[in-house]
């Protein structure tokens, strides 16, 4: 297994980056939020799971361990493959999976694209005890500066399903409120809030 990569980031996608490791470029899924902390020309650590398939080996990159982790814990929920994995750690923090687990929040659950109201419960049955409670305060997320990575935030909703204007029109009424969120991960997810549900084009 492939558990982390250290090595400079030659590119970044809408979903991925390419890291240079040992004279290897490196194609690694990531959430917005992490790709967002990366920049080319830089040096990076991410860690990684590696999911093999018959057909692909397809590598996944985490700002930590711990939500590396988390994300090899939820794939053991039945009907939870690595996409839609990746698709609530893009929407929830590891300790937001927690605490919605151990509340029992299916809303929360729900906010994913993807997951449906049978889904949140057999997510919150299958992973009772298994995530483990919350970490308390994590590591600060990457901040946003003013123009730079809203875009990003709007490309991620539009990669989900949502129309160019309406993934617009939701990260400009984010942004607008009185205490809008500067982290890319927060706006990401007050947006998804907003739009409450998978993309609907």
């Amino acid at each position: 297994m492939i558990a982390s990569v250290t090595g400079e980031v030659e590119g970044l996608g809408l979903d991925r980056a390419v890291v240079r490791v040992g004279g290897v470029g490196m194609l690694v899924h990531a959430t917005p939020a992490t790709l967002a902390a990366l920049a080319p020309g830089r040096q990076a650590r991410l860690a990684t799971s590696l999911v093999v398939r018959e057909d692909s080996l397809t590598l996944f990159g985490f700002a930590d361990d711990d939500e590396r982790d988390v994300f090899e814990t939820l794939q053991g929920v039945s009907g939870v493959g690595p996409r839609l994995a990746l698709a609530m750690l893009a929407v929830h923090t590891p300790d937001g999976l927690r605490r919605a687990v151990a509340g029992e929040d299916l809303a929360a659950l729900q906010r994913v694209p993807g997951i449906g109201k049978k889904g949140a419960q057999r997510i919150v049955l299958e992973l009772a005890d298994k995530l483990g409670p919350p970490l308390g305060a994590t590591a600060a997320a990457p901040v946003v500066e003013p123009g730079a990575e809203m875009p990003d935030v709007v490309d991620a909703l539009v990669s989900l399903g949502w129309s160019q204007k309406v993934a617009t029109d939701t990260v400009a009424a984010v942004l607008e409120v009185e205490d809008a969120p500067a982290e890319v991960s927060a706006v990401l997810r007050a947006a998804l809030q907003r739009l409450g549900g998978p993309g609907r084009g």
